[in-house]
């Protein structure tokens, strides 16, 4: 095993320990000259029976991730085939497997699973899009980590294969028993995108109703039959997708996506049947309305009792001395009414923020909050959307927290669905809208630079990146926003000349185009930062000079990266 602290390859230094499997484990690594956080999967030798086959499928696992580039896929840094074992180099996913907040939480809020179920249809069918097909076949909570920001990636390739259409069915029975398709265990036809469909079916069920299909009995029953709660369109769609026969099912991953989409559609015939039961037992009218005024008095009184309970969990809050206690009274507020915004904004700035960063953790437990039943009906994050102005303030905060507060690298990211609402909001005032539009932008594109679409073409380019990046810089942005997401415009611009000097040049952004913006930069320090207050020059002078290096920096790279075009072309 690798040793806490080693270096290897000359430039991962070993973190931690994160995971371990029945052949691998998992450690945290840094690369020190890029102080970048990656994990490294590693496989020795004198711990796996036949290493040469395990190393072979290993290595066909890491050239088909190669090949692929999905915002919801990690991608492979480094293959590393040392004499006693061999190390994939990944990126670092930051969060909890779906298995394990099963084990935390048990059944799931069906909102959850539908959007965790159409990010897995998106990230399937792209799969299913390759040239030869990719067909994942091991789908199952345990593969599908869940990061911070809600947003899910599917790892672990080991029993994929590319659909070989000469092939009458597989030669190897690979996948989990309980979510494996029938046709998974040989004789029954060759595995394909359905097979992958069945799979994604067992998997929600799972995660719908905490029963596990790969325990005794090995079945799947109506999912209302364990909560009645849930919608009887989702359990159709559950149903057809674990058809024993591919054919019954859904024939790929779009119609699977639309019916999620329109999974409410499908409750409409179940509705009309209830109605049509519940008038043989309907009360007659003028019992109704005698039952009405004293429901009406028992209404406002409760209406009244839940506002006081809910200010006295904030009072309690605020005068908690421990930190657990504070939150736990925010989340009573929360879960007792969870339309209302104060709890939440207090949770997020007082509860979290009160040291100023925003930890994975502190992330970790505000995702729970949101996607959590407080009410017994709905989500939190359902009931408060009700509120949309509230929620329009909170989303705004919350974007901001996670853009320069998160702890994580992956900020920006985790940013862009808040300032997304942000930046649609009536609600909140000019400049708030317009900030949120900024971050946005830059949170945008870090979601889709690189990223192609099923005909191979890129949706974004560096040319549509730099062309956007400049004009999110123009003006004097101390005056039309503020100093602090001024400076940070100039950063990102300056930053991306460092990072991506190649990427644009190639994509035709000319030497005289990036000086220019470098040029700018350089102006608006000069001249527009001498108006602020006292005060704000103090806050943001370290920050000036660092983007002043990072200036320096953007020349010389600049400089060398068309001096090396030169000599070439010489």
């Amino acid at each position: 095993m690798l040793e806490i602290g080693s270096l290897v390859d000359g430039k991962y230094r070993i973190i931690d320990k994160v995971g371990q499997g029945g052949m691998s484990v998992v450690y945290m690594a840094r690369n020190e000259r890029a102080n970048k956080t990656w994990a490294i999967k590693e496989v020795r030798k004198d711990g796996t029976q036949n290493f040469e086959v395990v190393k072979q499928g290993l290595i066909v696992e890491t050239d088909m991730l190669k090949r692929l580039n999905h915002p919801h896929l990690p991608s492979i840094i480094d293959v590393i085939d040392g004499e006693g074992s061999f190390l994939i180099v990944m990126d670092f996913i930051e969060g909890k497997t779906l298995s394990d907040v099963l084990k935390e939480y048990g059944a799931q809020p069906q909102e959850s699973v539908i959007d965790w179920a159409k990010q897995l249809c998106d990230v399937l069918g792209y799969l299913h899009s390759r040239q030869p097909a990719i067909i994942y076949r091991d789908m199952k909570p345990s593969n599908v980590m869940l990061k911070p920001d809600g947003n899910v990636v599917l790892f672990d390739f080991g029993t994929a294969r590319e659909y070989k259409t000469a092939s009458l069915e597989d030669t190897t029975c690979l996948g989990t028993r309980g979510y494996a398709a029938p046709e998974q265990y040989g004789g029954h036809g060759q595995t394909d995108g359905r097979t992958d469909i069945y799979c994604l079916g067992a998997t929600m069920y799972h995660l719908l109703t905490g029963h596990n299909p790969s325990e005794p009995p090995y079945e799947m029953y109506p999912i209302r039959q364990w909560n009645p709660g849930l919608s009887a369109g989702l359990e159709a769609i559950i149903l057809k997708c674990t058809q024993n026969n591919p054919i019954d099912r859904y024939q790929s991953c779009a119609e699977l996506y639309y019916a999620l989409e329109n999974y409410e559609e499908m409750d409409v015939k179940f509705r009309k049947k209830q109605v049509s039961r519940f008038r043989k037992f309907v009360i007659p009218a003028s019992l109704a309305v005698v039952f009405g005024v004293g429901a009406l008095g028992f209404h406002l009184a409760e209406v009244s009792t839940k506002s006081n309970n809910y200010d006295a969990y904030l009072t309690a809050a605020k005068n908690s001395t421990i930190k657990s206690d504070e939150i736990e009274n925010y989340e009573k507020a929360i879960n007792l009414d969870p339309s209302r915004s104060d709890a939440y904004l207090d949770l997020l700035k007082e509860g979290f923020l009160d040291d100023n960063v925003l930890t994975s953790e502190e992330s970790e437990e505000l995702r729970s909050i949101l996607i959590a039943y407080g009410n017994g009906k709905n989500t939190n994050e359902v009931e408060f959307k009700k509120n949309t102005e509230g929620y329009d303030e909170f989303a705004y905060e919350a974007g901001i927290a996670y853009y320069y507060k998160f702890e994580e690298k992956s900020n920006k990211k985790n940013a862009k669905g808040y300032f997304e609402v942000a930046s649609a909001s009536t609600s909140l005032d000019d400049q708030k809208v317009e900030r949120a539009k900024r971050l946005y932008a830059i949170s945008d594109y870090y979601s889709k630079i690189g990223i192609v679409d099923e005909t191979g073409d890129a949706s974004i380019t560096y040319r549509d990146y730099w062309n956007d990046l400049v004009e999110l810089s123009e003006g004097n942005l101390v005056e039309v926003d503020n100093e602090r997401t001024a400076l940070i415009m100039y950063e990102e611009l300056a930053t991306q000349i460092v990072s991506h000097a190649v990427d644009f040049k190639n994509d035709g952004v000319t030497k005289e185009e990036m000086q220019e913006q470098i040029d700018n930069i350089e102006a608006h320090l000069t001249t527009d930062f001498q108006n602020v207050s006292e005060s704000s020059q103090a806050s943001v002078s370290e920050e000036i000079e660092e983007l002043r290096e990072i200036i320096s920096q953007a020349e010389r790279i600049l400089s060398s990266t068309f001096s090396q075009t030169t000599g070439q072309e010489g």
